[in-house]
């Protein structure tokens, strides 16, 4: 085609996917072209820009590798992924409301038996989790695999300090014959997310803060049942109404309740320092 302009460059683009095979993603690439050129006349994006906007892409992909994905990040605090999120899990009465994954999940996480604490060897508040998981009508789920992870009392995960060493602060659990889970861990803190890269930079010049609040993160996984992302936060955090992710929802916030030294804890000990209980029921949806 010759003698392309501002108005009818877009439907020159678009004629070009006449050929596409797959439905799906001539739809999706449709609606990506239209308001991806919608976006540039909107703006009147200058070139300075657009080569502005190359470059952030790159560093955003030079930034990424095994341990951190920018680009995850990225998605993260533009709101797309809770918005991804949220369009893929309208989730019904008696199941649990889903969140971000985030960028440090680490596949292979240790399977320990139910009880069995995480946080070994970390300065914290010693913190016990326990509940049950039962289906949307309340039925207790046996063998569901909890796969949990969180950061150390300094807001770091464990691929942020390699040099401590892997698969801290992670742990993976099978629920017993009555649903139930329990496992111990620290009390988690707010903490930012990395700014060192261009997504933290992005954050800076939109004045935004990029702290997250308190949380744990979970994966709840069963065969027959669709699986469960989500986390648990804690109330009363400063950032619960303005999660750097956007990831909060109010039917996963809270109460780490504390108890004195001596009290009964969940696992039939009776620590001889204070520490906090957390009682949550998840629910599964069937797939």
């Amino acid at each position: 085609m010759r003698n392309l302009s501002e108005d009818n460059l877009t439907e020159a683009v678009l004629a070009k996917l006449e050929g596409a095979s797959d439905a799906r993603f001539k739809f999706v690439m449709t609606a990506l072209i239209r308001h991806l050129h919608d976006f540039v006349r909107d703006v009147e994006l200058t070139e300075a820009e657009w080569k502005t906007a190359i470059d952030f892409l790159t560093a955003t992909g030079h930034t990424c590798d095994d341990k951190r994905q920018e680009f995850i990040l990225l998605s993260d605090t533009l709101g797309v992924s809770m918005l991804v999120d949220a369009i893929n899990h309208r989730m019904p009465a008696g199941t649990t409301e889903t969140t971000v994954l985030g960028p440090f999940h680490v596949a292979g996480a240790p399977e320990l038996p139910l009880g069995s604490d995480i946080a070994v060897g970390h300065p914290g508040i010693a913190t016990y989790c326990h509940g049950r998981i039962c289906d949307a009508a309340g039925k207790p789920l046996a063998g569901v695999q909890l796969d949990v992870w969180q950061t150390d009392h300094e807001g770091f995960y464990d691929v942020q300090r390699p040099e401590q060493g892997l698969m801290r602060l992670r742990g993976r659990f099978r629920s017993d014959a009555e649903g139930r889970y329990l496992f111990r861990t620290i009390k988690p803190v707010s903490y930012p997310i990395p700014t060192d890269g261009p997504v933290g930079k992005m954050l800076l010049l939109m004045g935004r803060h990029p702290y997250r609040p308190a949380h744990i993160h979970f994966i709840l996984s069963a065969p027959g049942y669709q699986p469960v992302v989500t986390h648990l936060f804690a109330e009363g955090d400063t950032y619960l109404d303005s999660d750097a992710v956007f990831g909060v929802k109010n039917s996963l916030v809270v109460d780490f309740v504390e108890q004195v030294a001596g009290s009964l804890a969940p696992d039939g000990t009776r620590p001889d320092q204070a520490f906090c209980v957390v009682q949550y029921d998840f629910g599964l949806l069937e797939a």
